[in-house]
């Protein structure tokens, strides 16, 4: 079932209430396989876009720059001049922009790396029976770092993943982001840069950027590791160079934007409105998930929704959004609901009811979870300090936020004494002889032979 599927008739009235805004997806007195009754993304099984992306993958590798350029031309419809921006172009971002948008990414640049800095791991020791083994933490020592740009420069992006990878302790790091009409990429997603202290920035977006980081190109050296959300042919071709061994991949699909809002009859019906919008304005193929037990609390929400949509400068990529993936689901309570929430596995979850707290306690499945009224995913987005590239297509079942572990290595150093051996050849040459690998059993046997 697509995007655009609905998996039960809705009820008549609260339909006619939502009609042109929110398709209304009728559980209540339903039970049993609730994934079976909600609509499941497409976008990861999307067979034409996953040849299109194949193809390009292809050909950069043969190819490199000049397959690179063409792409560019071919889907942002222009061909830059050069592939990397000149670092001198980058730091003189930084005087360009107004000064409140430089204090924004500074003080979400600090918050980022505060709270990314709590996750940092250190060396550990294990000892037992005369085995020692010391786990090393070690960074990856080049990674890419993809900003999406399309509708919207995402400065923020740059943040986002180029802040962890510093705390991290990356020793390079290169920003790929499409250019706009005019070639050039954003001032604001320079100076992002600038304030990260991005090494290097290449003028190039979709999946050719992804494959250049992945393979290397005359211009682009390859690395070890990719992140960064985009589009679904974005997050398609990270799936795919990291399924050839070509590059470190994190395990969230980080696709197109979602979010899913809970309401009830204390939900104030702008905000939770206003939250809807606010994923929906990233365009096309994101999801946006209302849900409620209270029909009259849906009806006032997409009342909103309608008047914000007719409003925005940003309308036509709302509901091209709300057109494929604009959702009411009509629930029996707040047990229901977070079933529901969890199936879905929003990458953003908004809990705005009067038991916010509670119902988060229930959550298995978010990128993120952001509880009260006060707490608008957008402010996780920018400046809270969690990270932004969060899992979509329901990745959340398996996978988390962009974190500092996704930029490191741990590797295990193994020390073993006589004693700690002669203490474990016995299990290891009963295993090595059950698995026919009987040079396995003889490196042990030939050791404790002689000692």
């Amino acid at each position: 079932m697509d995007q655009m599927a609905s998996s039960n008739e809705p009820g008549a009235s609260v339909a006619d209430q939502l009609s042109g805004v929110l398709r209304t997806i009728d559980l209540r007195g339903r039970s049993g396989d609730l994934a079976a009754l909600l609509p499941t993304p497409a976008i990861v099984d999307d067979e034409v876009a996953a040849r299109v992306v194949e193809e390009i993958l292809q050909d950069v590798k043969l190819r490199g720059d000049a397959a690179v350029l063409d792409a560019t031309e071919r889907f942002d419809k222009v061909r830059p001049s050069s592939l990397r921006v000149d670092p001198s172009r980058v730091a003189a971002a930084l005087e360009e922009i107004p000064g409140a948008l430089r204090y924004a990414l500074e003080v979400a640049a600090d918050n980022i790396a505060g709270y990314h800095r709590s996750q940092l791991e250190h060396d550990r020791v294990y000892e037992r029976d005369g085995v020692t083994v010391k786990e090393m933490v070690r960074p990856v020592g080049r990674a890419g770092l993809y900003v999406p740009g399309g509708l919207a420069p995402l400065a923020s992006s740059v943040l986002m993943t180029a802040v962890p990878a510093r705390v991290a302790g990356v020793g390079e790091l290169a920003v790929c982001s499409p250019p706009g009409p005019d070639g050039h990429i954003a001032a604001s997603v320079l100076a992002a840069a600038a304030v990260a202290g991005v090494d290097e920035v290449y003028s190039v977006g979709g999946a050719q950027a992804i494959a250049a980081l992945a393979y290397g190109t005359e211009t682009v050296p390859a690395v070890d590791v990719i992140v960064g959300p985009g589009n679904r042919y974005v997050a398609i071709a990270e799936r795919l160079v990291a399924g050839q061994g070509a590059v470190g991949v994190p395990s969230a699909f980080t696709g197109p934007s979602e979010v899913a809002v809970v309401a009830d009859e204390t939900t104030d019906p702008r905000y939770a409105a206003v939250d809807l919008v606010v994923q929906a304005e990233h365009g096309p193929d994101g999801l946006s998930y209302l849900i409620t037990w209270v029909p009259e609390v849906a009806e006032a929400i997409a009342a909103h929704v309608a008047r914000i949509t007719s409003e925005s400068p940003r309308r036509q990529a709302i509901e091209a959004t709300f057109s494929r993936g604009g959702f009411c689901v009509l629930v029996d309570g707040p047990d229901q609901a977070v079933r529901v929430a969890n199936v879905i596995a929003a990458e953003h979850l908004e809990l705005m009811t009067a038991d916010a707290r509670l119902l988060a306690e229930s959550v298995t499945s978010a990128g993120a979870v952001f509880v009260g009224p006060w707490s608008p995913a957008s402010v996780g987005d920018y400046a809270a300090g969690p990270n932004h590239v969060l899992p979509t297509a329901r990745s959340a079942r398996f996978s988390s936020a962009l974190r500092v572990s996704d930029f490191t290595k741990h590797i295990h150093v193994i020390e073993v004494t006589r004693a700690g051996l002669e203490r474990l050849a016995a299990p290891v040459e009963a295993l090595a002889v059950s698995e026919g690998l009987e040079a396995h059993a003889l490196s042990v046997t030939m050791r404790t032979a002689s000692s």
